[in-house]
């Protein structure tokens, strides 16, 4: 693995960071309306597996804790910004807001709000690849949660049934919203759902190493690719935060939470890079990343919000 990719990982998985943090500190300030999700924790899960994309070719989509799936994919982080804050300039023009981020030149097509119903979709997006023959993968991110939801066992179907180009990518974060796993689930193995379809699978154990996530995601896709055959893969994660900034997460300890933050995904590749002897890119990267950030907030705090008149705009089409 050359410097260049470790320096690119790094890079996203600490932009996602700062990009979240800052989005907390917004939220409290009731700058940012509704429901707010926050992927912290999770970085090394959607940077890594995004990483072995051709992103010319393949799509991405993913629930609504999406602002990481975005940024791994390319997305600007002021246009984020912008959107979490409503303004003209988001990567929505305003009108998604926190749980629908889109990105099309990326080919990252949501940030999708109800529980399990995007998998058709990226189902959908899978068949138009295959059936264009364009050998494009899509991959497509649910949380645990989602397992228990009717679309998630018409979409495997369809995708098994299909041969479709998919990888299915479940991020066990074990909580879903606040359920502990062992409460809504049989097993701690979540790919075994696999095996009724069925399809390939698999299990990243540790999600906080990036490069393990990377080896598994690349085997699915190349599968995925070369076979047009689907894989669900279950990645295992934590995320720090509660389910949303609503959610004080009184469920779990602290010292479970600090258990986990030990084991940092950011920090952990930070700690490889010095081992390197790569401690000044390092450093170089945390302050680029800081710079974009405020960069990227003076953006959104001084753009416009839409205009009134412009309320129907991408909701008819015109005559």
């Amino acid at each position: 693995m050359d410097n260049e990719l470790l320096f690119d990982l790094f890079r996203k998985m600490n932009r996602i960071r700062r990009f979240e943090e800052e989005a907390a500190r917004l939220y409290t300030e009731r700058k940012i309306g509704g429901f707010l999700h926050l992927y912290i924790g999770q970085e090394s899960v959607a940077v890594g597996a995004i990483s072995v994309l051709d992103l010319k070719k393949d799509y991405v989509m993913s629930a609504y804790r999406c602002h990481g799936h975005y940024i791994a994919c390319g997305g600007r982080t002021d246009l984020g910004l912008a959107e979490l804050l409503g303004k003209e300039t988001g990567c929505a023009k305003g009108r998604g807001g926190s749980m629908h981020f889109f990105d099309v030149k990326n080919h990252y097509f949501g940030g999708w709000g109800i529980i399990g119903a995007h998998m058709p979709v990226a189902a959908g997006l899978a068949f138009a690849q295959k059936y264009r023959d364009s050998d494009g993968v899509t991959l497509c991110f649910l949380g645990d949660g989602a397992i228990n939801i009717g679309p998630f066992h018409e979409a495997m179907s369809l995708a098994a049934l299909w041969e479709l180009p998919i990888v299915f990518i479940i991020e066990n974060n074990y909580f879903a919203m606040g359920t502990p796993l062992e409460k809504t689930a049989p097993t701690e193995d979540l790919s075994i759902r696999a095996l009724g379809y069925p399809m390939a699978r698999d299990t990243v154990e540790d999600g906080n190493d990036v490069f393990s996530v990377r080896e598994t995601i690349h085997s699915a896709v190349k599968r995925a690719r070369e076979s047009k055959m689907p894989t669900l893969v279950e990645v295992k994660t934590y995320r720090y935060r509660g389910h949303s900034m609503a959610d004080p997460g009184t469920y779990r300890t602290k010292e479970e939470v600090e258990a986990a933050k030990a084991k940092d995904c950011i920090e952990r590749l930070g700690k490889k890079l010095e081992t390197l002897g790569l401690s000044e890119d390092r450093k170089k990267i945390v302050d680029e990343v800081e710079r974009e950030i405020e960069t990227a907030l003076q953006f959104a705090e001084s753009s416009n919000f839409p205009a009134p008149e412009t309320a129907l705009d991408f909701c008819l089409i015109e005559p």
